[in-house]
């Protein structure tokens, strides 16, 4: 700000005496100009309001400043002498920078609040997107199990003649599977009854599952009923897809199991009540196709036979050792379904040697023998469970 004397600021207030005193507009930066005696003013405007310093003298001691305010009109000097500042195109062309700097700023402000208010409102909306395309590239990069290939031919017998029979067919259109529990570390410790579950594989690809079975049942049923507990045991393939289903409900004397695929039921196995021998019979739908008759006592062969008494499958249940036979209920089956035909070898299963049968099993016959296998375990093998003492075989 510059100082004015007083003759300086007698002059401009004389011309500013033409302008009306109240204009509505200003200049909006300073300019330079002349008054009529040489002196230089420079008028300071911002917002449609003028500012000017007054300087006074009192006593010749200091200089008094006083701030005068006025308000001007934007105009053009006409070049007939008026003492009016001139705005020339230098001037205009620095006011339009100054304009378009400010309202950059603003713009760019208003971005930024904007921007902050929409982080905050689609915060959670954002990080479960985030969360999501993580997981999808997860999962996109995560390798896939593969399911080694089926060790029998789906031809003749085998062949799958309905949209059931060819869900099931990648799993039991195999010469030998080998079904192992596992080992239930609550019911060991504790005495606390756990779901079983299985991994079912292939004999001709020991080095990847073809299968897992999954027991869902209620879990004061199983510390109270035990073997006799009602439950629904899930058979899917390696990937989590399900297969079929067995369903077991409860039972006082002799048990039963159906085999489901889709809610439908296709087969079921019952026990025939008998003092020491294990009898069971197999049916699919209406018919009985099998029987198992075996002597009890230490025999743990169980071989399905047809009406005739010939061999259609067998099931062996395989010793593991002292300690898991003594102290877990982690049973080991092997389901040994026989050869189908004579071309029905491929790969790895030419080296291994199958059972000999008078006929191959049926896709849907050969999942009732699985649900045998799991009737088999529950009734005669689960026997390890103590009633909360730990490493104490007081089951039933």
């Amino acid at each position: 700000m510059l100082c004015l004397s007083k003759r300086t600021v007698s002059s401009l207030l004389r011309s500013s005496s033409h302008l009306r005193g109240d204009a509505t507009a200003a200049v909006s930066c300073s300019s330079p100009f002349s008054d009529s005696v040489g002196g230089n003013k420079n008028l300071y405007s911002r917002a449609g309001n003028a500012i000017l310093w007054r300087s006074t003298s009192l006593q010749g001691s200091f200089v008094e400043r006083e701030q005068v305010s006025f308000s001007f009109l934007r105009f053009f000097s006409d070049g007939g002498g008026d003492t009016s500042p001139h705005l020339d195109r230098d001037f205009l062309a620095q006011l339009w920078v100054s304009d378009m700097k400010k309202l950059k700023a603003m713009e760019k402000r208003n971005r930024k609040a904007h921007k902050h208010r929409n982080y905050h409102e689609n915060a959670f909306g954002e990080q479960s997107s985030l969360a999501q395309s993580d997981e999808k590239h997860y999962d996109q990069a995560k390798p896939t199990p593969q399911q080694p290939p089926v060790s029998q031919s789906m031809s003749g017998l085998l062949k799958p003649t309905s949209s059931d029979e060819a869900k099931i067919a990648t799993l039991l259109a195999r010469s030998n599977l080998l079904v192992t529990r596992d080992i239930e570390w609550a019911n060991l410790v504790l005495g606390f009854e756990q779901e079983n579950r299985y991994a079912v594989v292939d004999v001709c690809y020991p080095e990847a599952p073809v299968g897992s079975i999954r027991e869902q049942s209620h879990v004061i049923a199983r510390q109270l009923l035990r073997t006799r507990r009602p439950f629904v045991a899930s058979i899917t393939d390696p990937l989590g897809n399900e297969l079929f289903r067995v369903r077991r409900p409860f039972w006082w004397i002799t048990s039963s199991i159906y085999a489901e695929i889709d809610g439908k039921e296709i087969g079921v196995v019952h026990r025939r009540w008998h003092l020491w021998r294990r009898i069971y019979d197999l049916y699919l739908g209406n018919d009985q196709f099998a029987v198992v008759e075996n002597p009890g006592f230490w025999n743990w062969t169980f071989t399905i036979k047809g009406a005739d008494g010939e061999v259609l499958a067998q099931i062996d249940r395989d010793w593991r050792g002292f300690g898991f036979e003594i102290l877990t209920d982690a049973g080991q089956y092997a389901i040994r379904f026989g050869k189908s035909d004579d071309a029905s070898k491929t790969g790895p299963a030419t080296a291994i040697e199958e059972l000999e049968v008078k006929r191959p099993l049926t896709l849907s016959e050969r999942a009732v023998a699985v649900a045998l296998a799991i009737s088999l375990d529950n009734d005669y093998f689960s026997r390890h469970g103590g009633w909360g003492i730990p490493f104490m075989a007081v089951g039933e």
